[in-house]
């Protein structure tokens, strides 16, 4: 039998649905972990004696190191088999885990935070391959359906539990509470996951350092400025400025090399997959907007409404249970609906949900928050599972290692823009208000002089006149503030509405595909 029709005809031997419990035990404790440490990052400075800037290499690290490994996924699943890497990864995020729970020192922290995200890179991407392998065509909807529960409700969860656990116990118990996740997951690798055969024709591939060496310090580096670009003053900063040279030249001399060399690390040729791309390029957009307005409703909540850090974990999670009915749901229509009418109502509800939350303003209540963010869950599961099953559907089975690969770190390096566009645009934008504004402070404006008068009659009997007026110019610049920070997250939230509305058209690039049909060819 040929190779071709033996990859197509293979099923695994355990339950598709037993599989996907084990693969997805590993999977929601990866992606729970970019998050969860976000809220203790106080903490952890303060109990190590670090500064809160400092601290903040707990993340960088991780997200560096696990974006250094997810495109080589797919060459290091061909070359050692799938399983092995698996249990490989999960042990060694697991034993990392333990490290960054008893790490003495920041200095080792963050070297036990680069072990845990380079076992933490791979689990993701080798996870949904095997998904996609084990269950058969008709069902792969459904096998995202569940893939998606642990990458989109995980993170949404994550700083919820991550202020939870560490205002009731310590920030070392969101390490810890890996270890007995991490062995279950393992455990459950090893008894139900099997290799497909046609991957065992790929094991002797030489490895090309070149190219590894090329894409780790291009991504690496992108990944840094990514994460420190605000920080730092972006352009301003002479290291920003290097750095970004160097990981433009690097990429580019990466690409070159691995569409010219025989045995590439990451086959890049993918990219010429129609569908794939096009996937690519909304997944990015995607993660974009899933990442930046979890970082954005969470400043907005605390830093503007006043609420501590477990509250404004409590009001973003119904956000999580409407992203967990609705991939449900999905899982079960794709197939019989076509993906692009999916994709198409989830960008469309994207788009409504992001326009909603520009409405916010300092009078709301919490309801004015919970329901765009539970019609931004909702949107998101509409996208990610038919995206999905699209972008891989025209793949062959010895592809999907590499494409889920490449698919995943287009979604994280989607999120670190859309993040760093959050911390960018809240302060300069603000910045841009505030200047706007000010310009009405002053006696020439009836506003300005009625708004002065009333705070400083009702000041003036406690403190008397000269105190009073002080006062009055005091409270009026702290509530102008208080707008230009506001409608720096208007601003953000409807620049992420035309975003969503711009990738609708996107949409009909992608090839047609019957309601029925197969979602992943096998050609």
């Amino acid at each position: 039998m040929p190779a071709q029709e033996q990859a197509q005809e293979w099923r695994p031997k355990h339950n598709p649905f037993l599989i996907a419990v084990a693969v997805m035990a590993a999977t929601f404790m990866e992606v729970l972990d970019t998050s969860v440490a976000n809220v203790a990052l106080p903490h952890i400075a303060g109990n190590l004696s670090a500064t809160p800037e400092e601290s903040t290499w707990v993340l960088t690290s991780y997200l560096v190191s696990n974006a250094i490994v997810l495109p080589i996924t797919g060459w290091l699943g061909n070359r050692f088999g799938r399983k092995k890497i698996l249990i490989w990864c999960i042990s060694l995020f697991t034993i990392a885990s333990m490290l960054c729970g008893m790490a003495p020192s920041l200095p080792i922290l963050i070297l036990a935070r680069i072990f845990q995200g380079i076992g933490g890179g791979c689990m993701l991407p080798i996870s949904q391959a095997i998904l996609l392998e084990s269950f058969p065509p008709h069902k792969r909807g459904q096998a995202m359906a569940v893939f998606a529960m642990g990458v989109v409700v995980a993170p949404i969860l994550g700083p919820t539990l991550g202020g939870w656990i560490t205002d009731n116990y310590s920030w070392r118990w969101i390490f810890y509470i890996n270890l007995p996740v991490g062995i279950f997951a393992a455990l459950m690798a090893e008894a139900l996951v099997e290799d497909p055969p046609y991957l065992k024709r790929n094991r002797t591939e030489k490895i090309d350092f070149v190219g590894f060496a090329l894409l780790a310090v291009g991504l690496g580096l992108l990944q840094l400025i990514l994460d420190k670009g605000q920080e730092e003053d972006w352009f301003g900063s002479i290291w920003i400025t290097w750095s970004a040279i160097i990981s433009l030249v690097t990429i580019i001399a990466f690409v070159i090399r691995e569409l010219l060399i025989k045995h590439p690390i990451v086959d890049l040729r993918i990219l010429g997959n129609r569908n794939f791309s096009i996937g690519l390029v909304l997944m990015t957009l995607m993660g974009g907007v899933l990442y930046g307005t979890t970082a954005a409703l969470p400043i907005f909540l605390q830093t503007m409404m006043g609420y501590p850090a477990l509250q404004t974990g409590f009001a973003l999670s119904p956000r999580g249970i409407g992203a967990l009915i609705t991939t449900t749901i999905v899982g079960r229509i794709v197939g019989k609906v076509p993906n692009r009418y999916l994709i198409m109502i989830g960008f469309a509800l994207l788009t409504a949900s992001s326009f909603w939350l520009a409405k916010i303003n300092l009078q709301i209540s919490i309801s004015s928050v919970i329901w765009p963010s539970v019609l931004n869950g909702v949107a998101i599961s509409f996208i990610f599972v038919p995206l999905t099953t699209a972008t891989m559907g025209h793949l062959r089975q010895d592809q999907i290692g590499n494409g889920t690969g490449l698919f995943n770190l287009m979604r994280n390096i989607g999120g670190s823009i859309g993040i760093a566009f959050v911390a960018t645009l809240l302060a300069r934008d603000a910045q841009v208000h505030q200047a706007m504004m000010v310009s009405h402070l002053t006696p020439f404006d009836p506003a300005y002089r009625q708004a002065i008068a009333g705070i400083k009659a009702g000041l003036a009997h406690q403190t008397g006149n000269a105190a009073a007026s002080a006062q009055a110019l005091q409270i009026v610049y702290n509530q102008l503030l208080q707008q230009a920070r506001l409608w720096a997250f208007v601003d953000n939230f409807r620049i992420f509405g035309i975003a969503c509305a711009c990738c609708i058209p996107l949409v009909f690039f992608f090839k047609k595909t019957k309601p029925g049909a197969a979602e992943v060819a096998a050609h």
